[in-house]
């Protein structure tokens, strides 16, 4: 007859190791993406502006969102308004990660990387396809925006568009200042605004 287990010694069950967790869930991505499962694919990028996620559809790029934002509230509201269907996955969000190291690094000036503006819609989506013509290192006011968007009274819905931008940095709402020289509010918050306008001025960052 086997002997009765001492019930009062716990029994110890050893934890994976780290690159054995990450190795299965690479594993778990790539067969969510063979299988037509993965519609969204999302990672963090630290820079000088604090934690950055950025989540890439088939499309393109989808969503940057700053750290003051919660990450986890973003994920949650595409998961809503875009699709339940998203695993954090460093191979699909490869190069918006390199582009965007390489922004803060000063040795890039504009972005490559395709942008899916699905979350941005009639006015502002035309402020938005405005914003990518106002070059690296410039700045242009909401009231020069609203004209070259094709409606100069509307100001205040240039602000509006560039508040709800899905994509900023890489769509430079930061490029847009008031008409007196300051900078106006900003989705990563004023400190993130002044960051990205001093490195792109080839100054000393106040964010670190």
């Amino acid at each position: 007859m086997n002997p009765e287990p001492d019930l009062g010694v716990p029994l110890l069950v050893p934890e994976p190791a780290p690159d054995r967790v990450a190795g299965l869930q690479r594993a778990l991505v790539r067969r969510a993406d063979e299988a037509g499962l993965l519609d969204l694919a999302y990672r963090v990028v630290d820079g000088p502006v604090g934690p950055c996620l950025v989540v890439v559809a088939p499309s393109g790029l989808v969503r940057v969102a700053f750290g003051v934002e919660g990450h986890d509230a973003v994920l949650s509201d595409l998961a809503e308004v875009i699709s339940p269907r998203i695993l954090a996955d460093d191979l699909r969000t490869g190069d918006v990660a390199r582009e965007l190291d390489e922004y803060f690094a000063g040795t890039r000036h504009a972005f490559d990387v395709p942008v899916d503006l699905r979350l941005a819609h009639g006015f502002r989506r035309k402020v938005l396809d405005a914003l990518r013509d106002v070059p690296y290192g410039a700045t242009a006011t909401y009231a020069g925006l609203a004209a070259a968007a094709g409606s100069p009274r509307a100001v205040r819905a240039v602000g509006s568009a560039c508040a709800t931008n899905p994509v900023p940095i890489v769509v430079p709402c930061h490029r847009v200042v008031r008409s007196d020289g300051t900078t106006g509010r900003y989705r990563g918050g004023a400190e993130a605004k002044v960051a990205l306008l001093a490195l792109e001025a080839g100054g000393p960052s106040p964010v670190s």
